[in-house]
């Protein structure tokens, strides 16, 4: 829900987008300040209209500066341009399953009740928090999140392409301060102003989120009751999620993407099996046959696949959830590589990277075995330093051979 596939900028629409906007925010910091005040003023009777009152709006709005760096990362879309095997390994980590199962023993009982209340799995549920924010670790708030309302503001004020679609988002999240359910200080999250555990959106958080602990309040942030639960209801409600069936399955003996939609029993009779051998649990279920890239795993996929996907329009992203989700449950790995694939390096072996690449003068902001922008930024320097070719910052198995080798 944080990232968007946005159309292609016209040429018009570039000078107030993108590098057009952040060179001109730049270059003319005082002729921004002055028009994006005034846009603040013409602007408030349309949050007042929606709700908002007029203190809650001066209180945020009022002496606001938009955040002009979502411009260029409103046009930085991670899953459209990595290798699927790549954007899988770097998500379904050593790490993110150690940490997962954790969070699973943790909050068996809270991931029982959701599973009782809304039929949604817990092994779904824990992929998406996992990708989403590393299961409401800290670091991720600190290092990569920031204040909600300068970037909403921006957006609503300079992203011509979705400009209503930000204009709403920014009133949502007014009305969401209105209701005393956040605070701005408090309402950090990405560029596009998703929040907490699961990332909501504020649409969402007001729409959607449920007061699952009882504390009189909905919240992304904090205990991850009314995260968890409140993502299962988006799940069912706008998902369309089906209780009790799986998301779909790796399997052997087809190919072809795009088929209409057969029952697994129908596509078993077809010659079609699970590729880890076990049988097909409902075979009256529906699911279709898609293969990320050619030569590589296919997967049936049942309608809770669709149900993650509609979370974020990405079969990557929706991929690396199920899949980190049945890691998690103790699934393994694909049983088909990808082509050109490396497996997924250790923690342990992640770690060495790090620690070499230290060594070598390239920081990556840590040697805990977790893959963030700035050991990404490390491994593509050094890369670039020593020749290698795509300089892409993955921090994968042939790259510890060639750090082992030396600098």
């Amino acid at each position: 829900m944080s990232r968007f596939a946005l159309p292609k900028l016209t040429r018009r629409a570039a000078l107030l987008t993108g590098a057009g906007a952040l060179a001109y925010a730049l270059s003319s910091a005082p002729a921004l300040a002055a028009d994006f005040g005034q846009w603040v003023a013409t602007f408030k009777p349309k949050a007042l209209a929606k709700g908002v009152s007029s203190a809650t709006y001066d209180r945020v709005m009022n002496g606001l500066t938009p955040d002009t760096r979502v411009y260029a990362l409103a046009n930085a879309q991670p899953e459209f341009s990595e290798q699927t095997w790549q954007y899988i390994n770097r998500r379904v980590s050593d790490w993110r399953i150690g940490a997962g199962k954790e969070k699973a023993r943790e909050y068996a009982s809270l991931f029982s009740r959701i599973e009782k209340d809304y039929g949604v799995d817990r092994g779904t549920l824990l992929g998406l928090w996992g990708i989403e924010s590393a299961y409401g670790d800290p670091l991720v708030q600190q290092n990569h999140m920031r204040p909600i309302f300068p970037c909403l503001a921006a957006l609503a004020f300079g992203e011509a392409r979705r400009r209503a679609y930000w204009e709403t988002e920014l009133i949502n999240a007014l009305r969401i301060v209105e209701k005393g359910w956040g605070t701005p200080a408090e309402m950090r999250g990405s560029w596009a102003g998703a929040m907490g555990h699961t990332q909501w959106m504020p649409e969402v958080w007001l729409n959607v989120g449920s007061d699952y602990d009882g504390d009189g309040k909905v919240s992304p942030f904090g205990k991850p009751d009314d995260a968890l639960a409140s993502t299962a209801r988006y799940l069912l409600q706008r998902g369309k999620y089906r209780r009790g069936e799986h998301w779909g399955y790796e399997v052997k003996g087809g190919g072809a993407s795009g088929e209409a939609s057969r029952s697994y029993a129908a596509w078993q009779a077809a010659g079609v099996t699970r590729a880890d051998g076990q049988p097909f649990p409902q075979p009256q279920a529906t699911a279709k046959m898609w293969q990320p890239v050619n030569g590589g795993p296919v997967f049936l996929l049942g309608q809770n696949f669709y149900a993650v996907r509609s979370y974020n329009p990405s079969m990557n992203y929706a991929l690396a959830i199920v899949h980190l989700g049945d890691r998690l449950l103790g699934g393994g790995p694909f049983v088909q590589p990808f082509p050109g694939s490396e497996r997924t390096p250790t923690l342990a072996e992640v770690q060495e990277i790090q620690t070499r690449l230290t060594k070598l003068g390239f920081d990556t902001g840590g040697t805990d075995g977790r893959v963030g922008n700035d050991t990404m930024k490390a491994v593509r320097d050094f890369q670039k330093k020593v020749g290698m070719q795509p300089a892409d910052g993955y921090a994968g198995i042939k790259l510890l051979a060639r750090l082992r080798q030396g600098a």
